[in-house]
């Protein structure tokens, strides 16, 4: 089988997360700055099989759009002629980046740690990933 990669899309860095090939367990991969992120994909992609890729929909508590979606979506076309050939998917990612910071707490992370914002992108895409998985199922 194939992976599937979940993004935490930011305006500096994205967290990236991935599948195991049997599609069971969502791992966190690494962080990229923005401006990378589809070099990095291209890399990854001629490197890896990847079956669905998940993007991160930031929502606001009021149901709008956050002030990042624009960025997304303009991330969205290119990777959409890019990529033509691996499908994308959105999920509601609301208190994804809390979530990652209490895991970090729970986990023992000391202060200092917890204030690596990259580890949070990373955590916060294997979030995203791991509610894809649960819901699918």
């Amino acid at each position: 089988m194939s992976r599937i990669l979940a993004i935490d899309f930011g305006v500096k860095r994205t967290g990236i997360a991935v599948t195991d090939e049997l599609q069971i367990i969502a791992s966190g991969l690494t962080t990229v700055p923005t401006d990378e992120l589809l070099s990095f994909l291209e890399n990854y992609f001629n490197e890896e099989d990847v079956a669905l890729v998940v993007v991160g929909e930031p929502k606001r508590m009021n149901n709008e759009n956050s002030a990042v979606e624009s960025s997304i979506l303009e991330f969205i076309k290119k990777f959409e002629s890019q990529f033509s050939n691996i499908p994308l998917q959105r999920i509601d990612e609301r208190f994804t980046s809390k979530m990652a910071f209490q895991t970090m707490i729970d986990g023992g992370l000391k202060r200092k740690q917890r204030k690596d914002k990259g580890l949070i992108d990373k955590i916060s895409a294997t979030i995203i990933l791991q509610s894809y998985l649960y819901y699918q199922k």
